[in-house]
């Protein structure tokens, strides 16, 4: 439960400025230099730690007395520092050229270079070093948050050995509540206690967030220094990234009330808000060394990124139940029925989904209720004040009468309230109500201990013990994940009274318009492709010497520019990926030998209209020199290059070199035309190739206006996997079912099933008769069509999911793969698709 905070608040300890305190723990040294290099702050154990005669004086060189190695380092890692609030550390570094290690942390704070450093654990740094990756992987495994928590503290103790580790998470009051905890078996419980916010002062977290890694090596140690404690102007050094940084009094008194000797915290961070502690305590002193606080920093920056994994998967799953839940009540609400009269029906669909003891809906003037709710009178005198008191966004309270003080007449049936605005400025409104409860929360110690009055000086509290208070009147709170739904089915409800409105009619002749064109613009598209194909087919004739011969040829061709088509739709019939289009047409010939194939220059962006003409061109080029240049030899090479002219233009360069020796060709095919005049025709560009002893040369020159810059931060996509040149595996599928209402797309995915090596393949066109299949005798692999004519194929995927069977989906449609992956489809194979495409889903089956 989150409770409200007391007005009061640690007014003395929030106002602390516990970054000025010039002063550092005793384990470490501190050296600050100005810009020239110089000293502007040491510490005052600086001399004895590193064996000097006297402690440098303000403006002494640092070069006096460091040296030029480490010194050297020291810039270095200076000068790689990535950013404000961030530090480089150097592990095992000889200061002063003694022979004697230290580990060293650097930072910059106001224009200031901070070196901080202590005694290098020679003989445990390998092992401390050797620890990351295994607990890298012991966190990975953990499947939810409470295994994670748990697998984190257990971690932790055992790298460290402090007596107690705790992981407590924040609630949105900003109290804490320790969730998981490993401890020495002599200590008391603290899992499931609750420290109040004041135990973290305001300007503590915000250091947290940023400096994340905190330890207090010895609570009774003497603090060491600073020298001088003002700068120059007489400004404080900021030592708020400082990982030596003295604790201060209040702090100190407080660890002593909880008999702690020493500390160590590390804050957990996710998407920049402090979401919690990883807490470590031990009775006496305790200073584990540098090395090995470096990986318990680093286990707890993967903590957060397994964190932050389990809970966007968390908020995935609530989307998706979201999404049901609104898609089910538009299904039902689109009869046209009240709004008022579906509360029966809204109640039924929220069952199970958010938990609730009653409901109340107020639209247009009429009043339904549910359950433990207010009488129609009671709810009146409050809805005029839902919207204008708790504003026009979905609210949640457990007790509606400290917001709304009307609502305490019937407080003792309907105290917590998430309220869901129908509308701005009027009270149309749907409230899910729950009863008010008796709950018992459990302090570390009583909260209000833990604040002082106005003038008076705090006083840590001095008792941890747990202290329960009893909370009533208040009900169960309502969770971030029922509040999404919460605002999603307000979304979905207010849709529904626009839908019922007069403004349906106006939106419904838009929406008609809106589909008239894009049907339009679709026949223009589809009779475009036809006609390309139709020319492919009908050139491609004279190049062929045999019905295979000319299958393949036609083939590629249909293949390069299903390729296209698939990476400008992907953009919502936008400009593509010029090196993704190449990279895709040189993959199968060169394999795995990527030398063989080099793409420089900054990627490109290519509009639709010209994007399928380069397809043409760079499978063509691709073709010919696996057939004739260099990809058809092992030492060949081809390297592709991509420049902007001083003009926009794109100049896209095609050398070869270590294949066969080259002569021009005696007479020009159709690829030969692609290639030379494809874009000067269609783009009015330039097309020269040269055909050189040495290797095939080939400029091109695309207008600018056909080009876009890639987005800010983008990189150049992988090209697929390579085709397997050998047959399918051992282990491969050796029976296939295939379900496609397309008699031709049947035969051709049989036969090419079958020159893969797969022994039987059966062929089914319908629902009914794809489940008798499965039934009888279920095949090894399935590929099915999405759309079946008039048929979904969506029973087919259940009954290949509940038989065990791995199966694919096969679609013409560039979206919906959220959707394929909620049927239990391994993989979509997009048409058009052949051999090539086939063969990598069974060799991945």
């Amino acid at each position: 439960m989150n409770l409200h905070q007391r007005p009061d608040a640690l007014t003395e300890c929030d106002r602390e400025p516990i970054h000025h305190i010039a002063a550092i723990q005793s384990f470490g040294g501190m050296i600050v230099a100005d810009a020239e290099g110089r000293t502007a702050h040491v510490s005052a154990n600086v001399g004895q730690l590193l064996g000097l005669g006297a402690l440098p004086a303000t403006g002494t060189p640092l070069t006096a007395f460091l040296a030029p190695a480490a010194l050297d380092a020291i810039h270095r890692a200076l000068a790689g520092l990535p950013g404000d609030d961030t530090l480089e550390r150097r592990f095992g570094l000889d200061l002063t050229g003694s022979g004697t290690l230290f580990d060293c942390a650097v930072h910059v704070a106001c224009g200031l270079s901070v070196i901080e450093f202590e005694p290098h654990a020679r003989n445990d740094f390998a092992d401390h070093v050797s620890m990351i990756v295994p607990v890298i992987a012991q966190l990975e495994g953990a499947p939810s948050l409470g295994p994670l928590c748990d697998t984190a503290v257990r971690l932790v103790r055992q790298m460290t050995g402090y007596d107690r580790v705790m992981i407590y998470r924040f609630h949105p009051d900003e109290s804490g509540e320790v969730i998981a905890e490993d401890r020495d078996a002599g200590l008391e419980p603290f899992k499931g206690l609750r420290y109040p916010a004041a135990d973290i002062p305001q300007q503590a977290r915000e250091l947290f967030r940023r400096n994340r890694f905190r330890i207090i090596a010895d609570m009774d140690a003497e603090a060491v220094p600073v020298i001088p404690a003002l700068g120059p102007e007489e400004t404080p050094l900021d030592l708020s990234m400082s990982m030596l940084r003295a604790h201060s009094k209040m702090h100190l008194a407080y660890m002593r009330n909880m008999q702690v000797g020493a500390s160590l915290a590390i804050a957990i961070v996710r998407h920049d808000r402090l979401w919690g502690m990883i807490s470590c305590h031990h009775r006496t002193a305790r200073l584990p060394p540098y090395s090995l606080r470096t990986v318990a920093e680093l286990l707890s920056q993967t903590f957060s990124l397994m964190l932050d994994r389990i809970l966007v998967a968390q908020a995935e799953a609530l989307r998706e139940r979201a999404r049901q839940l609104n898609d089910r009540l538009l299904l039902r609400l689109a009869g046209g029925v009240s709004l008022a009269d579906s509360l029966p029906m809204i109640e039924e669909l929220l069952r199970g989904t958010i938990q609730h003891d009653g409901i109340s809906l107020f639209a247009d003037g009429e009043y339904r209720a549910s359950g433990a709710a207010p009488e129609e009178a009671e709810f009146r005198l409050v809805a005029p004040l839902l919207a204008s008191t708790l504003g026009g966004a979905t609210h949640s309270t457990t007790r509606l009468a400290d917001q709304i003080p009307e609502a305490a007449a019937f407080s003792a049936r309907a105290a917590g309230a998430l309220v869901l605005p129908l509308s701005r400025g009027t009270r149309d409104s749907l409230v899910l109500w729950r009863r008010p409860l008796e709950r018992v929360v459990t302090w570390a110690g009583d909260p209000a201990k833990a604040a002082a009055g106005p003038g008076e000086l705090l006083q840590p509290r001095a008792s941890f013990a747990a202290w329960q208070e009893t909370v009533r009147g208040r009900s169960a709170d309502w969770s971030p994940e029922e509040c999404e739904v919460a605002a999603r089915l307000r979304r979905t409800l207010i849709e529904v009274i626009l839908r019922m409105s007069e403004d349906l009619t106006r939106e419904r002749a838009r929406a008609a318009q809106q589909q008239d064109l894009l049907i339009a613009e679709l026949n223009h598209r589809v009779r475009n492709i036809l006609g390309l194909i139709r020319a492919l087919v009908s050139q491609s004739q004279a190049e062929a010497l045999s019905v295979p011969g000319f299958a393949a040829i036609i083939g590629g061709r249909i293949a390069a520019l299903a390729a296209a088509h698939d990476n400008i739709t992907a953009k919502n019939w936008g400009p593509a990926s010029l090196a993704r289009l190449i990279e895709a047409e040189l993959a199968p010939y060169c394999g795995t030998e990527r030398a063989r194939f080099r793409l420089t220059g900054d990627d490109v962006l290519v509009a639709p209209e010209a994007y399928t003409i380069l397809a043409l061109v760079v499978h063509e080029l691709a073709t010919n020199s696996a057939k004739y240049g260099s990809l058809s030899s092992r030492a060949g090479r081809v390297e592709v290059t991509l420049a902007r002219t001083a003009f926009g233009d794109l100049a896209l360069r095609w050398r070869e070199s270590g294949g066969p020796p080259v002569t021009a060709p005696t007479r020009h095919g159709f690829g030969s035309t692609i290639i030379t005049r494809s874009i000067p025709h269609d783009l009015h560009g330039e097309a020269d190739v040269r055909y050189k002893l040495a290797g095939v040369e080939a400029e091109f020159l695309v207008p600018a206006r056909y080009l876009a810059l890639p987005e800010a931060g983008s990189s150049r996509l992988p090209a697929p996997d390579p085709m397997r040149a050998d047959r399918l595996p051992p282990d491969a599928p050796a029976r296939v079912l295939v379900v496609e209402d397309s008699i031709i797309i049947a035969l051709d995915t049989e036969e090419n099933l079958k020159r893969l090596g797969v022994s039987e393949v059966r062929l089914e066109s319908s629902v009914t008769g794809a489940l008798a299949a499965i039934a009888g005798d279920p095949p090894d692999f399935a590929i099915i069509d999405f759309n079946l004519g008039g048929e979904s194929s969506e029973p087919i995927a259940e009954a290949l999911r509940a038989a065990g069977v791995r199966f694919v989906l096969a679609t013409g449609y560039a979206e919906g793969a959220g959707q394929f992956e909620r049927l239990g489809a391994e993989a979509v194979l997009r048409k058009p698709y052949g051999m090539t495409e086939i063969e990598r889903l069974l060799v991945g089956a």
